[in-house]
């Protein structure tokens, strides 16, 4: 019976199965035959639009409602009596929010039509765990088990060839967003150090198998040899891009790895889809929030807004469009340590030159909430990933990619 159920895996499978979260790319153009005409049609409309996605994860669960404040509701200060924001520290955007006050580039973004703000978002049933939560959002998958990433998926369907350096990870260690059928992610921190991870006893073996000239008639050898070699590539190029980046655009004190997408875009990378973060948990503010999470705020925004304008440095900002989020919100009320607790629902953000900016989705109520004083969602969020992939990729078929029917939000042209 096991001899049966492995001969149904594929090399690649396996093959992938051991080199999860490894620092290499995809290393192989072989066809897979399990798309149909009209799945291929798809993928060769969104292959040839050239927009390019980049996700920013805010880890640890960060606080929408000192985030973006609800100054025009009375609610908001009855339930936050010592952490609310009074109207005068705020940067208001109309006469019901104002932005964090440490948010400059948010606010400009917005006023000048390039940032999206989606409401309510969230999802049935939601978990309180980091860990839980946080797995939802990266496969679009709540309260189910789903092992591939939604940015994974994504790319097996408008890529399915699986093209070297098409999903490029920058962090520690591989998300699960980007765990893919097909391709291996491009997956790096710094990138003057960036290889293949290996055993100290190993690493002669690969370098030797990167180089080699004779692949021989062994296919799996072949295989093998593919990705030796795309791997040696791949981390040859990304520190080449980076070696050649100059940029005069500040980032401010942070640039939360933006500057790196940059200068993969500007060295002319095939990638489409990148995946980013604000690591560490650092928006779990359980205590005395209000200065760290300014601080915090004002970095993700400071390193966005330098993002937008180094993209058109380089000429490539129309071609670019990125999305933040975070696992969870944080409960309404205040807890006793001047800190907010996990909650549920919580804002989005989407900014680019093409975006339509604005305010999207139904705001949730600040006085009806649910049973542990968290916010209601009012907006399923995989709406906003539905948004990007088929109104900024132009990859249509989100029903099949996403499991269920899922409007987008018009928020581009």
């Amino acid at each position: 019976m096991r001899k049966n159920r492995l001969s149904e895996m594929s090399r690649r499978d396996v093959l992938r199965a051991g080199l999860s979260g490894m620092s290499v790319a995809a290393g192989t153009a072989l066809r897979v035959g399990v798309f149909g005409r009209a799945a291929t049609a798809l993928a060769a409309e969104a292959e040839s639009n050239g927009k390019i996605l980049v996700v920013l994860e805010l880890s640890g669960g960060n606080d929408g409602l000192n985030t973006l404040v609800p100054y025009g509701d009375d609610a908001y200060y009855k339930r936050r009596p010592n952490l609310g924001i009074p109207k005068k520290s705020l940067r208001p955007i109309d006469d019901h929010f104002g932005f964090n006050r440490g948010m400059v580039g948010f606010e400009r973004l917005y006023k000048d039509g390039k940032l999206a703000i989606v409401h309510g978002c969230g999802y049935e049933n939601p978990s309180f765990s980091h860990f839980t939560s946080m797995a939802y959002w990266q496969t679009a998958a709540p309260n189910s088990g789903e092992q591939y990433g939604w940015v994974g998926r994504l790319a097996d369907a408008m890529a399915p060839n699986a093209p070297p350096n098409y999903l490029v990870n920058i962090g520690a260690q591989q998300s699960l967003a980007v765990r893919s059928r097909r391709h291996v992610p491009v997956v790096f921190d710094d990138p003057n150090k960036f290889s293949r991870e290996a055993f100290a006893e190993e690493k002669d073996v690969l370098a030797g198998s990167a180089s080699a000239s004779q692949q021989g008639d062994n296919p799996s050898r072949r295989f093998l040899l593919d990705i030796a070699r795309s791997a040696q590539t791949a981390s040859s190029l990304v520190q080449q891009a980076w070696s050649k980046y100059h940029s005069p655009v500040d980032y401010g004190v942070t640039g939360l790895d933006l500057p790196k997408v940059v200068a993969l875009i500007e060295a002319g990378f095939p990638t489409r889809l990148y995946y980013t973060s604000y690591r560490n948990n650092a928006f779990d503010t359980h205590v005395f929030q209000n200065d760290v999470h300014q601080r915090l705020l004002t970095y993700t925004s400071d390193a966005v807004a330098a993002f937008l304008t180094d993209l058109k440095r380089i000429g490539r900002a129309d071609d670019v469009a990125v999305m933040v989020f975070s696992e969870f919100g944080r409960r309404v009320p205040e807890n006793s340590n001047l800190g907010t607790d996990h909650g549920a629902a919580n804002l989005m953000f989407v900014a680019g030159t093409k975006v339509k900016g604005g305010h999207y989705g139904e705001i949730p109520s600040l006085s009806k909430l649910d049973e542990g004083d968290n916010l209601v969602y009012t907006t399923d969020f995989r709406r906003v990933y539905a948004t990007m992939i088929s109104g900024w990729l132009g990859y249509r078929d989100t029903k099949t990619l996403l499991n269920g029917e899922f409007e987008g939000l018009g928020m581009f042209g």
